[in-house]
């Protein structure tokens, strides 16, 4: 539990740190970019330290993705609100609707 508590600060430090994407226009000037969320790097950054980089680590009691059997929406709501009787916490207030939804996606990947 402690483990998972000190990871969880250091997610949210990295996450509060970290900086915007940006493009440089023709003229040099710098824009937002309005990219999607890219899944693989949330899960690399939020999830890998319990379920590994292939789903299957099982840390903590985490869930084996290679063999999960959710949807779509059971996975959002899985990473969304977190699952009862096991370390995982949820990401609602961490991650917004379409970073939840690109993680999701990506874990479907995952399954073999």
């Amino acid at each position: 539990m402690k483990k998972s508590a000190i990871f969880f600060a250091i997610a949210a430090f990295i996450v509060a740190c970290g900086g915007t994407s940006e493009d440089k226009t023709a003229n040099n000037t710098v824009t937002a970019s309005a990219d999607a969320p890219d899944g693989e790097k949330l899960y690399k950054t939020y999830c890998v330290t319990c379920h590994g980089l292939y789903g299957d680590m099982q840390g903590n009691g985490a869930i084996d993705l290679t063999k999960s059997a959710l949807t779509l929406d059971e996975r959002v709501k899985v990473i969304s609100e977190g699952r009862a009787g096991t370390v995982m916490v949820g990401f609602k207030t961490l991650l917004d609707e379409a970073k939840i939804k690109a993680l999701a996606e990506h874990v479907e990947k995952l399954r073999k």
